[in-house]
């Protein structure tokens, strides 16, 4: 399969314009999953198990897509009706009872609506799991919306997934990435900031280990005056891991005023781990600010030697290392057990 295409093409020596997995087919029958348990202000949340069909802007090839539309196993359309705080818990739990899952979920935003959404991914730690998805956010005017997505599989499992969000006036999303699992992890990640002072904010962690791959597809379209976006990526890989970066702030005709912002860093654990990333700015007005940077290394020696010398091991330092610099992102989590729980998971694959 030939997924995860870049929405401008490059020159094919980068080998990046796409991700093309080799030795996998799909599922031919998707059971009925039973693996979901929701928790939260559920009395506060509307959440209907039904399937509204919506063509996505990009998503992650014609026949992952095709596969959501025709077989999807979880269908929600979870609205968000108004200013009261809320929040809202998903989790998936893949294991021998549920080895397949595909979730097609939509979440609306009213208009003054506030709420966090948490959705988790996890498996056993033995067997081989599938996993498609897509999540749909529409966020109405002045919302305010706030996506904690856990990618907690196991790497053995295959995990894609797509993302497509629409922000109209005054509205704000903001997105917490934790991509840790799967044997192959592609995430085709979009959004239209479609009114004006829309924003979106996007932070994301993300490690590699053994044999992963990982393909992160992120593409923000930027149509409303003074519009903002801010695409932040903190990542380790080890051992054989590979990992692909596409980063793409398309500024479009009339959005004055608007700004954008994409950095990524990626901490490279081994001689044999592999880091490509690509970072675009793209552009049709003249009056926007846009910014961007990718930068990759090993560890600092000096820090290696300094917390050494204290007594640290070369795994616990570069462990220690590695959880400074996803710190800022881990802290912007309010939820104490899902920052413990990230920091567990850290820990584990280091």
């Amino acid at each position: 399969m030939i997924l995860n295409e870049t929405p401008i093409r490059t020159a094919k020596n980068y080998e990046i314009n796409n991700i093309n997995i080799v030795d996998f087919n799909l599922p031919k029958t998707i059971k009925k999953f039973e693996g979901l348990n929701i928790s939260g202000n559920l009395d506060k949340v509307s959440i209907k198990e039904e399937k509204i069909s919506s063509n996505l802007k990009y998503g992650n090839g014609e026949d992952l897509l095709q596969q959501i539309q025709n077989s999807s196993n979880i269908n929600l359309h979870i609205i968000i009706p108004d200013e009261t705080e809320k929040e809202v818990e998903l989790e998936f739990n893949l294991s021998e009872k549920n080895e397949n899952l595909v979730d097609d979920i939509l979440i609306e935003a009213k208009e003054n609506a506030k709420g966090t959404i948490i959705i988790k991914y996890i498996s056993d730690l033995k067997g081989k799991f599938y996993h498609n998805g897509q999540i749909r956010v529409l966020s109405q005017n002045n919302s305010n919306l706030n996506v904690i997505l856990l990618n907690m599989l196991n790497n053995k499992t295959e995990n894609y997934i797509s993302i497509d969000n629409t922000l109209e006036k005054s509205s704000s999303v903001k997105y917490t990435i934790v991509d840790f699992g799967g044997k192959n992890s592609i995430t085709n990640y979009y959004t239209n900031l479609k009114g004006e002072n829309s924003n979106n904010d996007i932070s994301t962690i993300y490690l590699g280990a053994e044999e992963q791959i990982l393909d992160l597809n992120y593409i923000v379209e930027v149509y409303g005056k003074k519009a903002n976006v801010n695409i932040n990526l903190k990542g380790a890989i080890k051992d054989n891991a590979k990992k692909h970066f596409k980063g793409t702030i398309d500024f479009k005709k009339n959005c004055k005023k608007a700004k954008g912002n994409e950095n990524e860093y990626c901490t490279i654990l081994s001689d044999t781990a592999k880091s490509i990333s690509l970072p675009m700015l793209l552009c049709t007005e003249e009056d926007v600010e846009g910014n961007h940077g990718t930068a990759s290394g090993k560890v600092d020696e000096n820090q290696l030697f300094y917390l050494m010398t204290r007594g640290l091991s070369l795994k616990e330092a570069q462990k220690l290392i590695v959880r400074g610099q996803f710190n800022e992102i881990i802290e912007g989590i309010s939820n104490e057990d899902i920052q413990n729980m990230i920091i567990r998971q850290i820990e584990n694959k280091l």
